[in-house]
């Protein structure tokens, strides 16, 4: 059926330029391969990905399904020659955006992926564990090509805080950690670079988890729980502590990115003897970040 206008290219009832518009929460399946110690590995990554592009304030709305289509291209696509790296898919929905949306000046893709992998317990037993992939890229027509990869993580933290007071009340002296609360800590970082750079997403939740009081388990049987426990009550933290060392942790984990690569750290400790949480963040570029902790 051929329709008589397109509706899209007419003018809108006021002319302000929109910055973002787009579809959000397009759940898409997304093969990764990637070199393991065992040979390659094809992840099939389960996402939820928001797309957008601006729109110029002559123009009434945006071609929505162009956005749809340029997705389910590169789907299709990542299943015949699978991907090494979801933030690569973000640049290139990025690029045919560009391609598609003649009128646009800019546009952006973020990406949130499911993601497991081995692990083991503090006595030793293996597990498979959860994480959040964040990923993202940006691009302007007359300019370059940003991309970004994260990591969400959950862990626990003990506070400094509470333990010193219990200590000081029942002036308990002993070699072993004093009882404290604790908290569910939700950790991430987040790394924008150029698109020539590419950063193991691994490497940023091992950096995170080392950050906290303790990582935490899906399934833990009595001696790991004690040891879990006693990890985390040896090695207090409180929610500004784990975004320092997460800070700390990137610095030295990657001495050979340049200055200008952006980073941003969150921590929200989710308190267990109040109703409210702990939060801290910091944003900078890693050339700061190095001249602060020289």
């Amino acid at each position: 059926m051929t329709l008589k206008c397109d509706l899209q290219y007419g003018k809108g009832d006021s002319q302000y330029r929109l910055s973002r518009v787009g579809v959000k929460g397009v759940r898409k399946p997304i093969v990764v391969q990637r070199q393991g110690i065992n040979g390659t590995l094809n992840n099939t990554l389960n996402c939820s990905i928001d797309i957008f592009v601006d729109l110029p304030g002559d123009q009434k709305g945006s071609h929505m399904s162009r956005n749809v289509e340029v997705l389910n291209e590169i789907v299709f696509e990542s299943v015949e020659k699978p991907i090494t790296a979801i933030e690569d898919v973000a640049a290139e929905i990025c690029r045919r955006l560009l391609v598609r949306h003649e009128y646009a000046l800019e546009a952006q893709v973020n990406i949130e992926a499911e993601y497991f992998r081995a692990s083991k317990t503090p006595l030793g037993k293996d597990t498979f564990e959860s994480y959040t992939l964040l990923s993202g890229a940006h691009i302007e027509r007359e300019g370059d090509l940003t991309k970004m990869i994260g990591v969400e993580v959950v862990g626990m933290t003990a506070c400094p805080c509470g333990q010193q007071t219990v200590s000081e009340m029942l002036d308990i002296k002993c070699q072993h950690p004093v009882m404290t609360h604790n908290q569910r800590n939700v950790s991430s970082i987040c790394v924008y670079m150029p698109e020539d750079i590419v950063i193991e997403a691994d490497k940023l939740i091992d950096l995170v988890e080392d950050s906290f009081s303790s990582p935490t388990f899906e399934l833990l049987k009595r001696p790991d729980e004690g040891q879990v426990i006693i990890n985390a009550h040896n090695n207090t933290k409180f929610v500004e502590d784990v975004v320092r060392s997460i800070l700390d942790n990137f610095v030295k984990k990657f001495p050979e990115l340049p200055d200008d690569v952006y980073v941003d750290v969150m921590s929200d400790s989710e308190e267990s003897i109040h109703k409210h949480d702990a939060f801290a963040e910091r944003e900078a570029l890693l050339g700061e970040l190095r001249s602060e902790n020289q």
